[in-house]
């Protein structure tokens, strides 16, 4: 998926939209996405300037972007149609190495469980064959 259809999936929109391209998805099974980090990013103003790292909490936000798109995929549905992936929870997340500007931050997210609208998503992300971040991400499908 390129980003002009990635931005039918997810209501993102710069700053905020994590997720530069699919490379693989599975209907109901997995995504593997990326997101390519550049100096231009507009928290490393801040975070932090000296050293720029992109924040924990970003790549928590892309890992569960590419698991958004998963979900709307599966069940073939898009904002357009008035449903939202809420990010409600991560669990078990744990943190391996920096992101920093130049890096391709690979994305993967696999379905594990889909209880009343909740899905639960094991997600992970690496930098050159070297974990990033694991856990698990729970959304919300939402009418808005």
């Amino acid at each position: 998926m390129e980003i002009e259809e990635i931005r039918e999936y997810l209501p993102h929109r710069y700053p905020f939209l994590l997720v530069d391209r699919v490379l693989e998805l599975e209907l109901g099974k997995d995504i593997t996405a990326i997101k390519n980090v550049t100096i231009n990013e507009p928290y490393f103003n801040g975070h932090f300037p000296e050293l720029p790292i992109m924040p924990g909490v970003l790549i928590i936000e892309a890992m569960a972007q590419a698991a958004g798109i998963l979900g709307f995929k599966t069940v073939d549905k898009k904002p357009a149609d008035g449903s939202i992936y809420m990010f409600v929870g991560a669990d078990k997340m744990r943190f391996k190495r920096p992101v920093v500007p130049g890096d391709q931050l690979k994305l993967h997210a696999e379905i594990l469980a889909v209880k009343r609208g909740i899905w639960k998503f094991a997600c992970s992300s690496e930098v050159d064959g070297q974990m990033v971040a694991a856990g698990e991400v729970l959304c919300a499908d939402r009418q808005i």
